[in-house]
């Protein structure tokens, strides 16, 4: 039991470091790290943050993955709790909005500030960000091409194109409501997804 309690208090502590790191990442970006800011920002010691890392390049890679469950939770597992189709879709589109307007991170949409930070240098974090993106846009892919198989899509839509330009109207939304202080981007980024959309829905759906 002794063993058991000290594992969980570990598990938990590893937790809280990450969800600190991924918010400071969000907003600071992954070089804004370091094993000591986080010690003396979460009152520990940086021994004790360095043995669940043991390198600035793990505690990277790991608040990515942090980064990646966060974002399962908040916009792909509302989705999935609803039937497929084209109302799949959109429930994605609205979880993924409502994940960059509350926002889930305090620099907005973590991926949206890695990436610009990552995308120009190669090694193992950038491998990780572009892996994330990659599961991302498949995954929205399949969501569509589900709405396209129950004849809620356009059977001539061009998927993996119309997955690219959703994609990129939602984080350009995003960027500019951020950079601008001002909201009204994201209902042009919404509204124009859902213009988009109806060009392709059929008169099923």
């Amino acid at each position: 039991m002794s063993t058991d309690g000290r594992l969980l208090k570990g598990e938990q502590t590893r937790r809280t470091i990450l969800c600190r790191a991924a918010d400071i990442a969000s907003a600071e970006g992954l070089e804004g790290l370091s094993i000591g800011r986080l010690a003396t920002e979460l009152g520990a010691s940086k021994s004790g943050v360095f043995t669940h890392f043991g390198s600035k390049e793990e505690l990277q890679l790991a608040t990515v993955r942090k980064a990646v469950d966060v974002y399962r939770e908040h916009v792909v597992e509302p989705a999935l709790a609803v039937p497929k189709g084209l109302g799949r879709v959109r429930v994605l589109l609205d979880a993924w909005q409502r994940y960059q307007r509350e926002p889930v991170f305090p620099g907005g949409c973590f991926f949206h500030s890695t990436m610009a930070e990552f995308d120009a240098r190669p090694g193992r974090v950038r491998d990780a960000i572009a892996a994330s993106q990659r599961d991302w846009r498949d995954f929205m892919e399949r969501c569509m091409r589900e709405a396209r198989d129950l004849g809620e899509i356009d059977a001539s839509a061009d998927i993996p194109q119309l997955t690219f330009e959703l994609d990129a109207v939602c984080r350009t939304g995003s960027a500019h409501a951020l950079l601008h202080d001002d909201p009204a981007f994201y209902d042009r980024a919404a509204r124009a997804m859902n213009a988009r959309l109806a060009a392709v829905a059929t008169s099923t759906a």
